[in-house]
């Protein structure tokens, strides 16, 4: 329990110590005019209430995110609990408020667009590519799990190619209207019930008769039931409870919305960190239900994190805990998938800048986007959710490296970015290193370990030559935001 606390404790801190800091090193400025003014079209671009957009983007960046992942994660043991307070505090909420700002600064241009107007034209192209790929994969991983728990729960006539067609209209809806119709009424009342939901957990683990085992005095060593080391694979387990590329596909949708700078803070950073509040949660949740981490690896052995969820909220919330689980397990990841290609729409639309304002030309950029969504959900289930883990964290070193550089030709302490852009960058190129092929190299760990740390140095060092040719007028390019 007292790292459970200590975690929760360091987490609030964080957000309002580190989190004033990134706000002061990217020096807000309230009365600038927001993109939700200045560009008001009535589909992607309007101001909407603080709270609201909150919840909105809260929900945009969770889904399943800091549950299922918070559950993987902690069989790793009780690093998970700091990687998830550490990472959140440093690196994801750092990662999500710098790349939104930058998205508010450029008018609410997409992440591909901002991230590539710092690193160059090549760097743009890969992460328009790079981008989309992720938001097509997020889009299809996230039909597949809802609609097979809803055909387990409905007649035999709704299968999962029922529920496919159903939630893929509902995702063609949610992509093609106005901003504040599905989305800014749906995502409040899913994300107060997500956050609902983890209270309860809270208040059985303070109140009720449940013991939270730490583990943290036996040592940091990996407790997952196949041996797996920490490094680098815990660190790709977890990512939207401590950062997540996915994040920063997202914060341009709602940097359209945003009424004041002063507001990003609590909405860019504030997410972040709620979202690692609900990871910490479920993480304890999973030990204590379990009786420890021996006992959540063995309960995993022949069951998904869907089904712990499920068990978690129905015998310690009862029946009501029954519907939030639906809620969680249902509606939080159909919540993801909309809003990832939805993201993809205003990304195409902006590097071929294609007006959004007719109706007829978003169903024009959305058709083909959808098309290949439903091929890529033609692929092996596992093998999605594999390359989707990787392309998140490596987009969360793209966005990074970007932020660096913006900072850095702004004269500012680049080093809040540069420092987490460094550690992804070695967890990004040790995973594919070492992971099992096909989805890696398949070589040995610490070999891994050795090169992804080497590389990440080299592309530290080739960065600060770039910042350094483009601070002296080396490099002639037009920076005008």
């Amino acid at each position: 329990m007292t790292l459970f606390l200590s975690s929760i404790a360091v987490l609030i801190v964080g957000y309002v110590v580190y989190g004033l800091i990134a706000e002061r090193v990217f020096k807000i400025d309230p009365s600038r005019t927001t993109p939700a003014y200045e560009r008001t079209d009535g589909i992607d671009y309007m101001p909407l209430p603080t709270w609201k957009v909150f919840l909105i983007q809260f929900l945009n960046i969770a889904g399943l995110g800091p549950i299922f992942g918070a559950i993987m994660g902690i069989m790793f043991g009780p690093a998970a609990f700091l990687w998830i307070v550490l990472g959140t505090i440093f690196a994801g909420g750092v990662h999500d408020f710098i790349s939104a700002m930058m998205s508010v600064r450029s008018g609410g241009l997409s992440l591909p667009e901002v991230i590539g107007h710092e690193l160059g034209t090549s760097v743009k192209q890969v992460m328009r590519a790079f981008s989309l790929l992720l938001l097509v994969l997020v889009g299809a991983v996230f039909v597949i799990n809802p609609a097979d728990i809803l055909a387990e729960m409905t007649p035999d006539y709704l299968d999962s190619t029922v529920w496919i067609g159903i939630i893929f209209t509902y995702y063609l809806l949610a992509t093609l209207l106005p901003i504040d119709k599905l989305i800014g009424n749906l995502y409040p009342v899913f994300g107060f019930a997500l956050l609902f939901m983890a209270v309860g957990l809270l208040v059985v683990l303070f109140t009720g008769s449940v013991t939270i085992p730490d583990g943290i005095a036996d040592g940091l060593y990996s407790r997952h039931k196949d041996g797996i080391p920490i490094f680098p694979m815990m660190f790709v387990s977890i990512a939207c409870g401590a950062i997540s590329g996915f994040h920063a596909t997202q914060s341009p949708m709602m940097a359209r919305c945003l009424k004041n700078e002063k507001l990003a803070r609590p909405i860019f950073y504030g997410a972040m960190v709620a979202e690692g509040l609900v990871a910490l949660i479920w993480a304890a949740a999973a030990i204590a239900f379990t009786n420890g981490y021996d006992g959540l690896n063995e309960y995993m052995t022949d069951s998904k994190p869907a089904h712990l969820v499920t068990d978690i909220s129905v015998t310690w919330l009862g029946t009501f805990g029954g519907l939030l689980a639906i809620i969680g397990v249902v509606a939080a990841p159909i919540t993801t998938g909309d809003t990832a290609l939805r993201s993809a729409r205003l990304i195409a639309a902006d590097f071929m800048k294609f007006d959004q304002r007719k109706f007829w030309k978003r169903v024009v950029l959305s058709f083909p986007i959808f098309a290949l969504a439903f091929v890529v959900m033609l692929i092996d289930f596992k093998v999605l959710w594999r390359y989707f883990a990787w392309c998140n964290q490596t987009l969360a070193v793209f966005t990074l490296w970007g932020a660096t550089v913006y900072l850095a030709r702004h004269h500012r302490a680049y080093i809040i970015t540069m420092l987490p852009a460094m550690f992804m960058t070695a967890v990004s190129i040790s995973y594919l290193m070492c992971a099992p092929r096909p989805e890696g190299f398949g070589i040995d760990v610490s070999i891994a370990i050795a090169t992804g740390s080497a590389l990440s140095i080299v592309l530290t060092a080739i960065v600060l030559m770039y910042i350094r040719r483009i601070n002296t007028g080396r490099i002639n390019r037009k920076f005008d935001y």
